[in-house]
């Protein structure tokens, strides 16, 4: 289950949003809506004082949610629930710091007895997670997805595919999350560049994927894509559940 693969041939959408808001509570109600609207697999963003990766949609998502009281333990005992309503692959993304205070080997614990495939942490250094971590997570078979930028070398990309075991996160750009997708020459090329390394891993795009065209055009080249900002926004508003139908539509169609 860890492994994404396109159903039918069509591609993937994963909806990503942060545990703890808009309130502290909403974290399972808004995971089995999705699954229902049609989302094919989930990212819960666990949030962190200071999210050097995040645009500000997703940065004030954070500030909220530890305004709530929101903590990785928290979140845990949340998730103890959720695989009595979500069965699509859902994996936790955040970064290394809450990670390591709540503890590397009990983090990992409590992914696989709450039902968690895997994990994104963008700032655990490839290197530490190879020789201090690797075993842990696989013990607990959590697989742990690695970001590709423009700026990463072939060398280091087939590095990653070797360690991955579920889809290597393709970051559509080296901006923070919620700018738009432009899918330039130098975009195209640089997806093209990667797809033609025929990795054992599938590929999923992330940041500026906000809308039905940049959908499919990151897709193109890849098993799919990841919407963040542009739902997260969507939570501000009443009646935000009963949305999530229309806005899964008009994404795939």
């Amino acid at each position: 289950m860890n492994t994404i693969e396109k159903k039918e041939g069509k591609p993937l959408l994963s909806i990503y949003f942060t545990a703890g808001y808009p309130t502290l509570d909403s974290t399972i109600s808004i995971a089995k809506k999705l699954e229902e609207a049609g989302a094919d697999f989930l990212e819960i963003g666990f949030p962190y004082s200071d999210p050097v990766a995040d645009g500000p949609v997703i940065q004030h998502s954070s500030e909220v949610a530890l305004e709530n009281g929101m903590t990785v333990k928290i979140l845990f005992e949340q998730l103890r629930e959720l695989r009595s309503h979500v069965s699509i692959p859902v994996f936790l993304m955040g970064y290394v710091n809450p990670v390591l205070q709540f503890g590397i080997e009990k983090f990992c614990e409590e992914c696989k007895n709450v039902g968690i495939n895997g994990v994104i942490i963008p700032d655990l250094p490839m290197y530490e997670y190879e020789e201090l971590y690797k075993e842990t997570f696989e013990k607990n078979g959590i697989a742990n997805i690695f970001i590709v930028t423009p700026q990463t070398s072939e060398e280091r990309i087939l590095k990653i595919d070797s360690l991955s075991n579920s889809f290597i996160y393709l970051l559509s750009s080296n901006a923070t999350t919620g700018k738009t997708l432009d899918v330039g020459d130098n975009t195209t090329a640089y997806f093209k560049r990667i797809r033609d390394l025929q990795l054992k891993n599938p590929l999923i795009v992330g940041f500026g994927i906000s809308d039905k065209s940049t959908f499919e055009k990151a897709s193109s080249f890849t098993a799919g894509a990841i919407i963040g900002s542009a739902f997260v926004k969507r939570l501000k508003e009443q009646n935000f559940l009963n949305q999530f139908p229309a806005f899964i539509s008009s994404i795939k169609g």
